[in-house]
């Protein structure tokens, strides 16, 4: 079993991005699965063109991209992606899409194909604070969710692929007191026990366990 597991470099003013920095840390092979890392830019349209390249080249069983969430306190894999980018800050390369669709022959979005559940499960069972997202927000992480689920839609079927946020590390709160952070290796611990959710359920679908939210 191969696994590409992405995650983005720095943008929006910050000087480190925690996602990849937690992907680096990861063991090059988790539950018997081969882990493959890939760091992609923050920049719609761009970064799925990365992972897509690389999926052409490694042919991954799993596609999991890693992304910041500032002010979430928990390792949190994201449910739904949703077909609209509404940039709050341009990329890093200056785009700024307001109401603009994904793609024009998408669904109105995609639900992802991980164990969610399972992976907040086995998180927590880590000692990791984790939670169900319902929302990816629509920077360029709700983008990048989308645009996989849409790839394996139309491409690979035999393939599965979600989203996961991780919050901000303490470097970058020094200047932001009412933002909660956790420390690197604490999130790549995080990230770890959700592939190794998605390793052990691999043909089994999800667990059925409360993860909703009120609002």
């Amino acid at each position: 079993m191969k696994i590409l597991v992405s995650g983005f470099d720095p943008f929006g003013g910050e000087k480190v991005n925690p996602a990849y920095e937690a992907v680096k840390l990861l063991p090059d092979n988790i539950a018997g699965a081969e882990i493959i890392k890939l760091e992609i830019p923050t920049v719609f349209h761009k970064a799925a063109d990365v992972i897509e390249q690389k999926v052409e080249e490694v042919d991954p069983d799993v596609i999991l991209c890693i992304g910041q969430a500032g002010g979430r306190f928990g390792v949190t894999p994201e449910r739904i992606a949703i077909n609209v980018d509404d940039a709050r800050i341009p990329d890093n390369e200056g785009n700024q899409p307001i109401d603009v669709k994904i793609k024009e022959d998408g669904p109105a979005a995609y639900f992802s194909s991980l164990p969610i559940k399972a992976m907040v499960d086995k998180m927590k069972a880590a000692k990791i604070p984790s939670s169900v997202s319902n929302s990816a927000g629509t920077f360029v992480c709700n983008h990048i969710m989308y645009q996989i689920l849409y790839m394996i839609g139309q491409k690979y079927p035999d393939k599965i692929g979600g989203f996961v946020h991780c919050p901000f590390i303490p470097e970058q709160v020094l200047d932001k007191p009412d933002q909660p952070s956790m420390h690197l290796e604490d999130i790549s611990k995080g990230l770890e026990a959700g592939i190794e959710a998605i390793v052990e359920r691999q043909g089994k679908g999800d667990i059925k366990e409360i993860g909703g939210a009120i609002h």
